[in-house]
Order: structure tokens, then sequence, then C-alpha cells
């Protein structure tokens, strides 16, 4: 199923996925996002969500890296406190070298899903698809065209900068990698510093460049 033959459309309709599965008579219609998948440093972040589809936010509610933070803290709260059910999970990086980002990442989709309250009818997920016997569907960009998976990005992403910011507070040996202004990800700043200092417990030694420079350099963690 294909809704958007014109993707640069910024009229879509954000619940044109919802209405019609509702149509259907699907009643927990849950939107799936990921965070962190491109970062460096630190957890990959999945959140499941139900919303109900009357809320005021719907038009506010995009995909998670065009909103400033404020309003993502904003409509984070919002949607929390709107929601039917909401579950998030994170997958350590660790974990992410083991099995690989692909699969860390369907597997925190996956325990998201298992961390609802309410099962639901149908899964959206943002171009992805997880193992799991519910019905599910994976839209491309479907944070900008599906209502139920902007929400869940929010929540990921905020839920996500948050933990950054908490190891951050937490563990001052983080500080020489600016976590908690990059929340990870690869600025110039943060791997001038891999490079100077080496990699922390928590960075992806999987991940380029950090990969690449840890062949470099004898004295790598």
């Amino acid at each position: 199923m294909y809704f958007f033959d014109n993707e640069e459309n910024e009229e879509i309709d954000k619940l044109h996925y919802e209405k019609y599965y509702l149509d259907l008579g699907y009643k927990y219609i849950c939107g799936i996002d990921e965070v962190g998948r491109g970062s460096l440093f630190g957890e990959v972040t999945a959140c499941a969500v139900i919303m109900t589809l009357d809320d005021d936010i719907i038009k506010e509610a995009n995909d998670s890296k065009k909103l400033t933070a404020k309003k993502r803290e904003e409509l984070y709260k919002i949607i929390i406190q709107k929601a039917l059910s909401y579950s998030v999970y994170s997958v350590a990086a660790n974990t992410i070298d083991k099995i690989n980002i692909y699969n860390a990442t369907k597997l925190a989709m996956l325990k998201a899903v298992e961390g609802l309250s309410i099962k639901p009818d149908i899964l959206l997920i943002d171009a992805m698809k997880i193992d799991t016997e519910i019905k599910q569907e994976s839209i491309i960009k479907g944070d900008l065209k599906s209502y139920s998976i902007a929400c869940a990005s929010i929540v990921a992403k905020v839920s996500r900068d948050k933990a950054m910011d908490r190891l951050s507070e937490k563990n001052k040996e983080y500080d020489k990698y600016k976590i908690s202004k990059n929340k990870g990800y690869g600025t110039k700043e943060h791997i001038e510093a891999i490079k100077k200092y080496g990699a922390s417990d928590l960075h992806r030694l999987s991940f380029e460049p950090i990969k690449s420079i840890k062949e470099e350099n004898s004295f790598f963690i």
C-alpha cells in the first residue's frame, strides 16, 4: 500500500494511514520509530506508541529532527500524557557491536512493542520490518507521513537525548567528547576527541571512523 505519489507534498495528511486501518476495523494502531542509529556513542533507542487520533497536536507532530529541542520537549510531554500506551527501549553500544546496528534497531523496536500495556492491532514502522506476528506496515519517511510514527520519533529522540545528558552528568569522563552537546553523533569535534583520547566504553567500536582510528592507534581502548 502506498498513499503518496509526491513525496515533496507539504499537505500530506498525517492521519491517512491511521484512517485507512481504522476503516478496516483495526482499533489500536501503533507507531514505531528509532533514534541514534547513526550515532558513534551510546545506545539506539526505539519508541512504540498508541495514540488517540483526536489530539490537537496532530499538525505539530513531525519528524523529530525537524523540530527544535524546545518544541520536541513540549510535544514529548503532551504525547506521553495523551498516549493510550507508549514504551521506550534501548540497546547498548556493546550489543550493537555484537549484532550490528540493523539487528539492534529491530531488537529495540520489538522490545518497545512488547513493553506496551495494550497489544496493538497493527504496527506502522518507519522504514523497517520487525520479527512479530502482529500485522505491520513499513513506511518510507514514515515520521513525515504518519502521526503515530511522528509521535514515536519525538518520544524516542527526547528519551535518548535525556539519557545522553544523564550520562554526561554522571560521568565527567564523557565531557571530553562533548556528549551532552552532540548526543553521540559524529561531529568534527567528537571525532577529533576520539583521535586524541581514544574511545570510551560506550563508543561503538564497529562503526567508522572509530574502527579505522582504532587500527591506527595502539592506545585505543
